[in-house]
């Protein structure tokens, strides 16, 4: 898995940051979680064709997350992409993508198959044999949702065990990467002696909310969260107006959900540097790191 932060800032690009994007690789996946202006450059510039974009997961529809979304699908489409595209987002999501269609996109757009998914609900909305996805309504100017990435515990085969049996290729180590017990030639296996557990990883996304506790409760054991910081703490009541959070929210969020480590994002264009936000977050939550464009978490 790697995660790459294609923009950083709010409302505003700044010289440094692109409104928000970020770009979640798993395997054939490449799941864009927001499309602020300027994205598809954002993609070329690390060498990545918007073509191999899989799935976009919208955090709800203010215009630094989506002003992106028209040229990145049209590109998408000119190119005769042959895969179904899924966009999924919170309510409303069909109706703005249908009005984006309308207004800024030409007639190849009709050969480009395209799912559009709404979540109105908190859990999870997507599964495969590898990950599945996870939404949280959050708490805005507008609906907004919070998504988890969660890949799913594998078992490898402990060939130096499964080697005493005189198994080392055969169907039946499949049943015991599914967690089942074999018998091979009169012995009986178990998955527990012959497989190595290898745990999932869990990537959560929280942008453009007010704090609130449930927040912690989704993003729970996150190895990696990646949570707004649009605010110093001393901004704390231009915070809640906004109804974003501060640089301590979201270290608080990060100690109360035990994650392994937080990446902060979404500054305000008034911070030519983060290291005040940074330092902040770091006093309730030591391991946090505040994100810049082009950022890649390739060790989760």
């Amino acid at each position: 898995m790697k995660l790459t932060f294609l923009g950083t800032s709010s409302m505003i690009p700044t010289k440094d940051r692109n409104p928000s994007s970020i770009l979640l690789t798993d395997r054939n996946e490449n799941i864009l979680i927001d499309c602020g202006e300027g994205t598809q450059r954002q993609l070329r510039k690390i060498g990545v064709s918007p073509t191999k974009i899989t799935k976009i997961l919208i955090t709800h529809w203010h215009g630094d997350h989506i002003l992106g979304l028209p040229g990145m699908i049209q590109t998408i489409a000119a190119a005769e992409y042959d895969k179904t595209l899924e966009i999924f987002g919170p309510k409303g999501t069909k109706k703005f993508m249908k009005q984006i269609i309308e207004l800024f996109l030409s007639k190849r757009i009709l050969k480009l198959k395209l799912e559009i998914k709404e979540l109105k609900g908190s859990g999870n909305f997507y599964e495969t044999e590898d990950y599945y996805l996870a939404s949280k309504n959050l708490k805005h100017t507008m609906p907004v949702i919070g998504y988890s990435f969660i890949q799913k515990d594998k078992r490898n085969i402990n060939l130096d065990y499964t080697k005493k049996f005189g198994l080392v290729k055969d169907p039946i180590l499949k049943k015991l990467k599914e967690g089942k017990t074999i018998s091979y030639k009169g012995n009986k296996i178990s998955p527990k002696d012959a497989t190595i557990l290898k745990k999932g990883k869990k990537v959560s996304i929280i942008t453009d909310t007010e704090y609130f506790k449930d927040i912690s409760k989704f993003v729970k054991n996150s190895d990696i969260l990646i949570c707004e910081s649009t605010f110093e703490k001393s901004l704390k009541e231009k915070a809640k107006e906004y109804k974003h959070m501060t640089s301590e929210d979201a270290a608080t969020v990060a100690k109360e959900a035990n994650v392994k480590k937080l990446f902060l994002t979404h500054f305000g264009q008034r911070y030519k540097t983060t290291t005040k936000l940074e330092k902040e977050a770091k006093k309730i939550f030591p391991n946090t790191k505040a994100a810049e464009d082009f950022l890649e978490i390739k060790k989760l």
